[in-house]
């Protein structure tokens, strides 16, 4: 036994020393640290990924709002509430208008980015190039507004479509696989194509656009499955690694499921970020609110996302309603909990700083001491106000 928790010890330490020199864990590698139990391995696990965002990033944190604008979908996940077949369920469809006060009110509260998310919306998806020429004007009527990086997450659309959004001003792409494990995707994600999604996402990197992908914990996934998953977002180069815990929602044919704590999402953060040392890992107050923010921190994420500005009628995705109206998912709310850990929000030029370098092929990471201004890569951003008019710039709350 002592011989075997030696070798456990020597392989870890190896594991994590090469983290840090640089030199990313295989596939075998990971899965080894994702099985991980004992609390002093997952501590050290924790703190290497720690030590390798402190190195790319410094204690900057990057703040993502979330626009959920339709909650209308035309598929039929068995995971998700919005599936086509919950007929309890009661949708929206924000107006042009709505949309464009939520996302001002998001640039004013302080976020980098503005994740605009919708189901994947007949009025969209079923109604030809008119349906996404509307939501291509959309996504050029907020970038002109908010005057913030974009994130588009409108499910698999055509490549014209694609590079008609990336024109229009969506800075990334986001669309997610959720698993990696082919046959468990057909069963969660009933009637959608693995390549298809796939594909979008190649082709939205080779338009330019900075791409997202994600993973669901919690559906019968092994960690084996983990293991692959993770290679196959090295290998995609991606440029934001996303993962969130699963949780029953009313209305799916999962509800009744166990819903798992958040540990194993907390270890794939930090093997994330030991695999993509100089990208980015989010942390998502749409699972677990502000209440579990800190321990995502903790295991070497480096973005708070599904920021939400509270009284716009906006809903989340995990949880519908999770802490938004009580005005505990804003920059304001969250500034306790960065603080705590030493972390605090970036620059808007900060992160404008990172997509440039990313974009043009360089490292990841922010490339400066702490107690340096970034680069002024963009000396006109503070003096610009959201929707280019000459008034007061609203800077983030620190």
């Amino acid at each position: 036994m002592a011989h075997q928790t030696r070798d456990h010890n020597l392989r870890l330490k190896g594991i994590l020393s090469n983290a840090l020199a640089g030199t990313a864990p295989g596939r075998e590698d990971i899965v080894f640290l994702l099985s991980l139990s004992d609390e002093d391995s997952i501590s050290m696990l924790f703190d290497t990924a720690r030590q390798i965002r402190s190195r790319h990033f410094g204690n900057r944190v990057f703040l993502y709002g979330f626009l959920y604008f339709s909650t209308e979908c035309k598929n039929d996940c068995l995971f998700c509430k919005y599936r086509r077949s919950n007929r309890s369920l009661i949708r929206y469809r924000k107006s042009p208008e709505e949309i464009l006060e939520a996302a001002e009110a998001m640039a004013a509260s302080g976020v980098h980015l503005i994740d605009l998310t919708m189901g994947e919306s007949a009025f969209f998806h079923n109604r030809g190039d008119l349906g996404f020429k509307a939501l291509v004007d959309l996504t050029k009527g907020i970038k002109r507004a908010a005057g913030l990086p974009l994130m588009i997450s409108p499910g698999v659309v055509p490549e014209k479509t694609l590079a008609e959004l990336a024109a229009a001003g969506a800075d990334w792409y986001a669309c997610y696989q959720e698993t990696y494990n082919r046959e468990l995707f057909s069963t969660l994600r009933l009637d959608q194509s693995f390549d298809r999604r796939m594909e979008a996402k190649k082709t939205a990197g080779s338009l330019g656009m900075l791409v997202e992908e994600g993973l669901l914990l919690g559906m019968g996934e092994t960690l084996d499955d983990v293991g692959d998953a993770v290679m196959a977002m090295q290998a995609l180069d991606v440029d934001q690694a996303r993962v969130m815990t699963f949780r029953p929602q009313a209305g799916t044919p999962m509800e009744l499921l166990h819903s798992p704590d958040a540990l194993g999402e907390l270890m794939v953060i930090a093997v994330l970020r030991l695999v993509l040392p100089d990208r980015l890992i989010p942390a998502s107050l749409d699972v677990d609110g502000l209440a579990g923010l800190g321990q995502r921190l903790d295991a070497g994420a480096n973005v708070v996302t599904s920021l939400v500005v509270p009284g716009q009628g906006l809903a989340g995705v995990a949880h519908q309603t999770l802490d938004i109206e009580g005005s505990r998912r804003t920059p304001r709310a969250i500034g306790p909990v960065l603080e705590a850990r030493s972390l605090k929000p970036a620059s808007r030029n900060d992160y404008l700083t990172w997509m440039a370098s990313t974009r043009n092929g360089h490292a990841g990471g922010l490339p400066w001491p702490d107690n340096l201004s970034s680069p002024d890569l963009f000396p006109d951003l503070e003096k610009i106000a959201p929707g280019g008019e000459d008034r007061p710039f609203v800077q983030m709350e620190n």
